[in-house]
């Protein structure tokens, strides 16, 4: 890469040792570049090491990280990103309230990222998608195996280079093979009543339970369903003046407050994957 005037975010997990921030800084300032920003954090109970860096100037972004990965463990991980617009592509079923709120946020150049295609295995919500130029594919699962239909979405999908895939209120169960296609890129929303109520109508259940709390999980997609490593999570208060409608609605709210700070994270690198958990700066 040429020598340019810009930024990049410096991203490092590696086995902790003593002088790091000290090592890694220390060639920043020598090469005459500003840290805008920096946060590390150390996970004690694995001895892992965490570093997010913002840095500013003129520099070579090859030359950079040859010369960063010279002073870090063996087996560190590290990135350099030039910010820029990543890519998404959305998976849909019925429910239109995530995917109306990241559509609006993207078309008012409010979301990081690009949105390359929403995917439907219904076409309930083509039509809003149409509103915002943005190309759907409706793939059917009528008829044919779940296999079969992930195949077909699969197909959809790869005609697209992208980032992470966001399951917007996708309400299918995705197959390991799936999953394992696109590790650590996809990217669901739930309400934060699984597993404790599970069926196509929790906030009833909720309801006829009385419960006081209402929110929503945002999570990477594992094999283990709904227990991947978790981006971000809400909640609101409820009583007894909410019937198991009012609870729907304030929980949606919920769920696209929590999808948006979970994109916003993702999409500006703020965040690390540690076992079956994450780092978040």
């Amino acid at each position: 890469m040429k020598n340019t005037k810009n930024k990049a975010r410096i991203l490092i997990d590696c086995t902790d040792a003593k002088g790091l921030v000290y090592l890694v800084s220390k060639i920043f300032f020598q090469r005459g570049l500003n840290i805008d920003n920096n946060q590390e954090f150390v996970d004690k109970e694995s001895g892992k090491f965490f570093m997010r860096t913002v840095v500013s100037g003129d520099f070579n972004a090859n030359d950079l990280k040859t010369e960063l990965g010279r002073v870090l463990p063996s087996h560190a991980n590290l990135k350099l990103v030039i910010p820029k617009k990543k890519k998404i592509v959305l998976l849909v079923t019925k429910e239109s309230h995530a995917l109306g709120d990241i559509l609006i946020r993207h078309s008012a150049g409010e979301l990081d990222a690009t949105i390359q295609a929403v995917i439907g295995n219904h076409k309930t919500l083509e039509e809003l998608v149409s509103r915002f130029d943005i190309p759907f594919y409706f793939v059917s699962a009528q008829g044919i195996t779940r296999s079969e239909h992930e195949r077909l979405i699969m197909d959809a999908i790869n005609h697209y280079h992208f980032d992470f895939l966001v399951l917007a209120k996708y309400m299918r169960i995705l197959t390991e093979n799936f999953v394992s296609c696109y590790d650590k890129k996809i990217i669901n929303i739930h309400h934060s009543f699984l597993p404790a109520f599970i069926g196509a109508n929790p906030y009833k259940q909720a309801f006829e339970r009385g419960v006081k709390i209402i929110g929503a999980t945002a999570h990477f997609v594992t094999s283990d369903l709904d227990e991947g490593p978790i981006i971000a999570q809400n909640i609101i208060p409820v009583n007894h003046r909410f019937d198991w409608r009012d609870m729907q609605r304030a929980g949606r709210d919920v769920e696209k407050s929590v999808l948006s700070r979970a994109l916003s994270l993702v999409l500006n690198d703020r965040v690390f994957i540690h076992e079956n958990k994450t780092v978040v700066f």
